[in-house]
């Protein structure tokens, strides 16, 4: 999967004041990464508010991202939950012709064995007739999915083609990396350490901030991709302070600031999320400030 290598990024879903979609702005988001250098978008992800989003919203996200895209970038779509079977007749009910991939995190809330993790990606694996990105985030469904489950599920299913990894644990990501099946992509999760991800075999990232500073972002991975080190680190040196920064308050809270500050979207976000405080907005701006200085 050639077209998961590089700096994907997890759109937001912008709202307007009345909290429906802000179809003009999520076009100006498409438009803002395809013309800042990522290499592909994710739709539906936990950045985009999906858990907030009605089916219908959920369709009008992705046909307004589907049309604004008009084919120039690989797309890949969030499709995950913790009823394996909703999953399941979900992928056998979509239109996924327009997507070259999905997203599907490891069930949260239910906390299931490792083995209840690989026997829901089995089925899922079963389902999809597009390849299969895994999702682990262990801060956020309670359980963290194993380097062995992955690993387990790489080797037994040819459509599970790469994992977005934000588990925090680099001996677990440099596990995975070591023992994987062959063209299978580790992409990191985690802005703060998506560097350190690709310099140890990673294939790259699936990023928040990213999408707020797509040429800066994926200058940083390019550049780690091709063993840039120093030229790498300079960049993620410049960029550290938002990587924290913008999930002080709750994704997507900050990372929506740095769209509202360049005058792309409003920073609204949807209950049971707050918009991000002034005072971290102001801070969100004050580094801003730091990196037009910089020239970078």
């Amino acid at each position: 999967m050639e077209q998961l290598i590089g700096t994907g990024v997890a759109l937001i879903t912008p709202f307007r004041e009345d909290l429906s979609v802000d179809v003009e702005a999520l076009e100006r988001v498409v438009e803002h990464n395809i013309q800042g250098g990522v290499d592909y978008l994710v739709v539906l992800g936990t950045t985009a508010e999906s858990a907030t989003l009605s089916q219908a919203e959920k369709q009008l996200v992705v046909d307004v991202v589907v049309r604004a895209n008009a084919g120039r970038l690989p797309l890949v779509l969030g499709v995950g939950g913790n009823n394996t079977m909703a999953v399941v007749h979900e992928l056998k009910t979509l239109d996924l012709s327009d997507f070259d991939a999905i997203l599907s995190v490891s069930p949260y809330y239910n906390k299931p064995t490792q083995e209840g993790i690989y026997q829901h990606f089995k089925l899922i694996s079963e389902a999809s007739p597009i390849p299969i990105v895994l999702y682990n985030v262990p801060s956020r469904t309670g359980s963290n999915m194993l380097a062995a489950t992955t690993l387990r599920l790489a080797h037994d299913f040819t459509n599970i083609v790469a994992i977005k990894e934000a588990c925090g644990d680099a001996v677990q990501i440099d596990k995975i990396i070591k023992d994987k099946p062959e063209g299978f992509l580790v992409i990191s999760g985690d802005d703060s350490t998506a560097l350190a991800t690709v310099l140890s075999g990673g294939a790259g990232v699936i990023s928040v901030l990213g999408q707020g500073l797509p040429s800066l972002f994926s200058d940083m991975i390019k550049l780690g991709l091709e063993g840039n080190v120093k030229e790498a680190y300079a960049i993620h040196h410049k960029l550290s302070p938002l990587m924290s920064q913008i999930f002080e308050e709750g994704n997507p809270a900050g990372i929506k600031s740095i769209f509202e500050k360049k005058g792309i979207t409003r920073a609204t976000v949807r209950l049971p999320l707050v918009e991000a405080t002034s005072v971290l907005k102001d801070k969100i701006v004050a580094s801003l400030g730091q990196l037009d200085k910089a020239h970078v």
